[in-house]
């Protein structure tokens, strides 16, 4: 059974770090695209970085780049977000989510994702 696990959110003031996991079974990652996203309160799902599945090639939203990084472990099968220099506007919760496709970059569109994760909280507030 497919599945995705996303945790790793927390509370942190702004300037700080937080990374986010991503485990995942049920499928090899390098089948899949891996996607996250956020949501915050009253404002529609916003992609926030992708990691391709054959090349590993990454893509990042203009709001996160310089910021955040997104990395995968075959080994592990987890896909990580590590988002440095926090700003309030970063809070949200985050999800992960999988994309069954290869031989294409990946794309920061929601509705391309086959399976998510149940999402993690990520609050950025002194």
């Amino acid at each position: 059974q497919l599945q995705l696990v996303d945790s790793g959110g927390g509370l942190v003031q702004p300037g700080g770090s937080l990374r986010l996991s991503c485990a995942v079974s049920g499928f090899a990652l390098d089948h899949y695209a891996i996607g996250w996203f956020r949501q915050a309160p009253g404002k529609e799902r916003e992609g926030v970085s992708c990691i391709s599945s054959s090349t590993g090639s990454t893509y990042y939203a203009d709001s996160v780049k310089g910021r955040f990084t997104i990395s995968r472990d075959n080994a592990k099968n987890t896909v990580y977000l590590q988002m440095n220099s926090l700003k309030p506007e970063d809070t949200a919760v985050y999800y992960c989510a999988a994309e069954a496709v290869m031989f294409r970059l990946c794309v920061l569109s929601a509705p391309e994702y086959d399976y998510w994760g149940q999402g993690t909280q990520v609050t950025v507030s002194s």
